[in-house]
């Protein structure tokens, strides 16, 4: 059967899908919040109606101008390309944009921007799953650019699913200004309560969560953590499709077309039905990775809004039960070397690495580890203390806070569970054009590091295995 992304990748890339042009706004109320200055591009700006849609399905942008004027929207897909790291899709425009109006927030500091759209775009059929990038770009006066992301999904099976991790790039979205989960009106930058809702129903402003990364606007949290694994798997000719967050909470479909389910970045925020779908997902046979750090931390609630029924959402309480299912538990801040301590392990052939040995600057900024699942088979194949942690964790005190785990344990139908227990595992995987490398308080990896790619081939390839599912 023909590797559809194989083929894909053979087609001619470009590199002319990052932003070169941006304005940010420095409004005077934010003087004091260095976090939340210039966060937001108001000279073009929006969003799509959907984080994932089917080919043959319609995805809606909607976007605002100030000032008015003329915008085009190119479309790219990411990938490999021959090293480009995208590919031009469809041009949409000259449109003309209007001011839209920043919505008033609710009594839980809800922002839904009811705007309308600007172009629609019925997904054509032969478009393959990826995540796409529709490139903003504003005419004079005040050339600007930002992106609106969006995935496209693939009906039928694939090798590998890759989840973004779209829930959390919300969750830390501050458009228009202070308005993430981590915010409830005070002064102090960061809320760990309830009661404060994140809409889709709005832009991305700029990351600016550890590091400054203009580049963003509009992308979420993708050219930082999951856009090195998209560039690696389809520069391996692998068979990958793509889905959000949201698709693993309601599309049944990803368990029937799906052999390994990946876990990229910065996972933080799920729901319970998304925790419920993945177990079931591994008892059915299917590989889960998580080459992730902080995933399955916070349990989140959702609602419904004009554009569908998980439209918004607020966090509910944290997660206490994801080492059952992860192998290893989720912890925030920490910084180290991921130092190997079974080297004899199949998933070290081939790396040359003995005991001790350590990648360093890997683990970062948030990790898994101690304490772990008590399964039979799960072995601890990293471990490592780390600097620039929490000296406790006021929802679960734990003795070992601060100590690194990576593990691997086996499902009950030939297939694997693994936790790297980084969020920047994909950094040693690639560096493509765009991307924005990670760093952070206490440390920062080195880059591309070939021992990640032959854990990661080794890995890939063991789930992959003909004879898994017979």
């Amino acid at each position: 059967m023909t590797n559809a992304i194989a083929e894909e990748n053979k087609l001619n890339g470009t590199l002319d899908w990052q932003i070169t042009r941006y304005i940010y706004e420095y409004p005077e109320s934010t003087m004091g919040l260095p976090l939340t200055r210039g966060l937001r591009s108001p000279a073009i700006e929006g969003f799509a109606s959907a984080t994932s849609v089917y080919p043959g399905e319609q995805i809606d942008f909607k976007i605002s101008m100030n000032p008015a004027g003329a915008y085009t929207i190119d479309i790219y897909r990411m990938g490999y390309y021959g090293g480009k790291g995208g590919r031009h899709y469809r041009q949409i425009g000259p449109l003309d944009g209007t001011v839209q109006a920043v919505p008033m927030e609710t009594i839980e500091r809800l922002r839904e921007c009811n705007w309308e759209k600007g172009a629609s775009l019925v997904i054509p059929e032969d478009w393959p799953s990826g995540v796409y990038l529709a490139k903003l770009s504003r005419e004079e006066p005040q050339p600007a650019q930002s992106y609106i992301i969006f995935v496209v999904k693939r009906r039928g099976p694939a090798d590998i699913v890759v989840q973004v991790s779209d829930l959390t790039w919300q969750s830390y979205n501050k458009w228009p200004g202070v308005n993430s989960l981590y915010d409830d009106g005070t002064p102090y930058l960061w809320y760990q309560g309830t009661n404060v809702r994140v809409s889709f129903e709005r832009p991305y402003s700029k990351y600016s969560q550890i590091m400054e990364a203009p580049l963003s606007c509009g992308s979420g949290e993708f050219l930082l953590w999951e856009y090195p694994l998209t560039y690696f798997l389809e520069s391996e000719g692998y068979d990958v499709a793509y889905c959000s967050n949201l698709d693993l909470h309601g599309d049944s479909a990803l368990a029937d077309n799906c052999r390994v389910f990946l876990s990229v970045g910065h996972d933080e925020y799920w729901t319970r039905q998304m925790y419920d779908n993945a177990t079931a997902m591994r008892d059915a046979g299917v590989s889960l990775l998580f080459l992730s750090g902080n995933a399955l931390y916070h349990e989140i609630v959702t609602y419904g809004g004009a554009g569908g029924t998980f439209r918004s959402f607020a966090r509910h309480k944290r997660f206490m039960d994801e080492h059952e299912l992860m192998g290893s538990s989720s912890f925030g801040p920490g910084y180290g070397d991921w130092t190997v301590t079974k080297p004899e392990h199949w998933l070290f052939e081939g790396t040359g690495m003995r005991q001790g040995d350590s990648i360093s600057g890997l683990i970062g900024w948030e990790y898994h580890g101690a304490p772990f699942k008590d399964i039979e088979g799960l072995e601890v194949v990293a471990a490592n203390h780390l600097v620039g942690t929490a000296q406790s964790d006021d929802d679960r005190p734990n003795p070992e806070h601060g100590r690194h785990g990576a593990v691997i344990y086996p499902g009950s139908l030939g297939n694997w569970v693994f936790n790297a227990g980084t969020i920047w595992w994909a950094n040693g995987l690639s560096s493509p054009p765009g991307h924005i490398p990670a760093m952070g308080t206490f440390g920062r990896p080195q880059g591309v590091d070939s021992r990640v790619q032959v854990i990661t081939r080794n890995l890939l390839a063991k789930c992959l295995e003909p004879s898994r599912l017979g």
